[in-house]
């Protein structure tokens, strides 16, 4: 019997009389029911910004990221369960791998971010910060604190899991309590995927919410402290854009919406080269995952005019070995549209297509899906149509098929390939197929302008490239115009995006006490012990150390050229020196770098483990031979880092570095980073 599916809200699970029926994309058995019952969404973001926020932020960014990173594994060592459902949305294995590996796979990489880049605490500066007086005793900077509201997420039927997990990871990165409403069509799975999560008992109350069915009122109780984010097609995201809340309390929202991308077979491409076959791969690629229902696939492939026959023949080929039916069945290529409605929308919109174009491939063909009761599921041909006048025919640059559908169109040179993909008015992608750095270099600035992404493909990349239709949790995903105007991913980016950014103004010792990171020119702490010698908790932003004095000799610099053969004349030639604008030999910069460490460096086992990097490392003033250095170290930030095994654990320590010389002049500025151990337990 046929499961009702329910949503999960204020921590209970909402659903018990059937409702719409949802069927198999394979053989249109039903498979569940939508709820009837609709959940009480003045309950729903109540809870969201009660619960929900208070077990968020009782948690801070490195705990967060842990918990993405559990909660992965626990994903992983269930996701065969994800895709026995997923094989119902009409998914092949290769399919189901985007969505469920792909969405876990999301979550570990926003998990690394979190660790790696995000501070411990609920506040990001997002400096350095900047001296607004004189005297410095009056600065400013920016910092970054979570918005104090929910995020709604509204997704799209083509990818269930991965299209929740994409948009959870950063949004519980950055504390803000998520309620996710995936497409009616294929919520079977994301009910599955919340099960699951709900099951691992990793997130705190409210922290994620799942709503089957309408979205009713909900957007109408948001206001400017929550986020809406959508992906689906470019007229939904229109009507929700101007949905009059969200105009009115200023709701940010974000787009990803389906767009009419293109990839170009570059004028330097001859048929039968790399570039040519990897071009013709990857059309027939992006035609056919998913039964091409990806808002990242490619719609139009632009070739040279003179190499138009060519590439029908050559993607014609291609298609004629794809085998099409139902998932189960060993050997099937490419599965079902996720529903009948789907079908029928493609069936739509190619025939409106086919008004302008000529049938390259199509049902004509031979199309017969294997499997049995496949006549009742969603079914459609790979089609390629083939525009001969694509300057003078509008539909193919403003009409799209969501499925197994491309359509070649031919240009004459490079400035008409680059005016026919920008014709689509915004993409989310783009692929230039080019063997010439040239063609690149000119190509890619002009397109980048109406492309959210652009993949350069040739032979060099190919073996490792991810291809044109992979959105990556590093790289922003999004694109201007009819392709929503929005940004996801990106990594630190998409964190950023659900927090609130917020000037602010003081003292540096007050920005020092805000911020958790030491401003320059704040008050320090100072004491009898060694900054070095102090484990991890013992460290306290703003703990300082001055150094005793140096001076530099020309002894110095002979032997430090002699073990670095650093001969650079400005640190041997006396005439070659004095005519420069230092009027003088100096000292190597790395020179002054390691005699400040000799400085401040304590040399005896202790609980710094390693030094493991230097950052905004500048060289402000020369130094002389007989000039008299001194260091100040003052520890700037601290990163707890959760223990991952049995011992006392680590943190992370950025020490503030200003090196001066005898007149007080700063002469070279960096952050150290270190590891610093914990006091054993026990």
């Amino acid at each position: 019997m046929a499961t009702i599916l329910r949503s999960h809200v204020a921590g209970r699970w909402v659903g018990e009389t059937a409702d719409a029926p949802l069927a198999s994309a394979v053989n249109g058995e039903v498979v569940a029911h939508v709820p009837k019952e609709r959940p009480d969404f003045g309950e729903a973001v109540a809870y969201a910004r009660g619960t929900g926020l208070t077990g968020l932020l009782a948690m801070d960014f490195q705990r967060r990221a842990g918990v993405l990173r559990s909660l992965g594994k626990h994903l992983a060592e269930r996701k065969e369960a994800l895709y026995a459902v997923s094989a119902w949305t009409g998914a092949t294995r290769r399919d189901g791998w985007i969505d469920i590996e792909g969405g876990i796979g999301t979550l570990a990489a926003y998990a690394g971010i979190g660790a790696s880049e995000l501070p411990s605490g609920n506040l990001v500066h997002e400096g350095p910060a900047i001296p607004l007086g004189r005297k410095g005793a009056f600065a400013g900077t920016h910092v970054l604190v979570p918005r104090r509201g929910v995020a709604v997420h509204v997704n799209a039927y083509n990818f269930p899991v991965w299209g929740l997990l994409e948009k959870f990871a950063p949004a519980f990165l950055a504390g803000m309590p998520c309620i996710a409403k995936p497409a009616t069509a294929t919520a079977y799975l994301t009910e599955a995927l919340v099960r699951e999560i709900d099951a691992s008992g990793l997130l705190p109350p409210g922290a994620l919410q799942l709503v089957v069915g309408s979205v009713g009122d909900l957007l109408e109780r948001l206001d400017g402290r929550d986020v809406v984010t959508f992906t689906g097609s470019a007229d939904t995201a229109a009507r929700l854009r101007t949905h009059p809340n969200l105009v009115r309390h200023s709701v940010p929202f974000n787009a990803e919406a389906d767009s009419l991308n293109a990839a170009i077979l570059a004028p330097d491409v001859e048929a039968g080269s790399a570039e040519f076959g990897l071009f013709i791969d990857e059309v027939a690629r992006e035609m056919t995952v998913k039964a091409g229902q990806k808002c990242t696939a490619i719609r139009r492939a632009l070739v040279p005019r003179a190499r138009l026959d060519a590439v029908a023949q050559a993607l014609r080929a291609k298609l004629a070995t794809l085998v099409v039916g139902d998932p189960a069945l060993e050997g099937v290529q490419m599965g079902a549209l996720a529903s009948r409605d789907q079908q029928r929308d493609v069936a739509e919109q190619v025939a409106r297509l086919a008004r302008d174009c000529e049938t390259v491939y199509g049902a004509a063909d031979g199309f017969a899906p294997r499997g049995e009761r496949v006549e009742s599921g969603a079914f459609f041909a790979p089609t390629l149509l083939l525009c001969a006048r694509p300057r003078e025919v509008a539909s193919v640059h403003e009409v799209e098929a969501f499925g197994p559908v491309a359509t070649l169109m031919p240009y004459d040179d490079l400035d008409d390939a680059i005016d026919l993909a920008a014709r689509g008015r915004g993409s989310l992608v783009a692929t230039l197929a080019t063997a010439s750095p040239a063609i690149a270099a000119e190509a890619i600035p002009r397109l980048a302008a109406l492309h959210g992404r652009l993949h350069v493909l040739d032979a060099e990349a190919a073996a490792e490239s991810t291809g044109h239709g992979s959105p990556l949790p590093v790289l922003k995903h999004g694109g201007p115009g009819r392709a929503g105007g929005g940004e996801e991913l990106g990594g630190l980016r998409a964190v950023t995006h659900y927090l609130q950014r917020t000037a602010l103004q003081g003292s540096p010792t007050m920005l020092t006490a805000i911020t958790g990171e030491y401003v320059r020119g704040a008050k320090v702490s100072e004491s009898e012990v060694h900054p070095f010698r102090r484990h991890f908790e013992d460290i306290r932003v703003g703990d300082s150390l001055l150094t005793h004095r140096r001076t530099v000799t020309e002894a110095d610099i002979v032997a430090f050229g002699g073990l670095s053969g650093d001969y650079f004349y400005m640190h041997f030639d006396e005439p070659a020196a004095k005519a420069s604008p230092f009027g003088k030999r100096i000292a190597h910069g790395y020179f002054v770098l390691s005699a400040a460490a000799g400085l401040f460096v304590w040399p005896s086992p202790g609980p710094v483990l390693a030094n493991y990097g230097l950052d905004t490392l500048r060289f402000v003033k020369p130094v002389g031979i007989g000039d008299t250095i001194q260091a100040r170290l003052t520890c700037k930030r601290r990163i707890d880092r959760p223990s991952k095994g049995d011992g006392p654990g680590q943190g992370v320590v950025a020490w503030d570095v200003q090196v001066t010389n005898q007149d007080g002049v700063l002469v070279a500025s960096y952050d150290i980073l270190t590891l610093v151990a914990k006091r054993a337990t026990g």
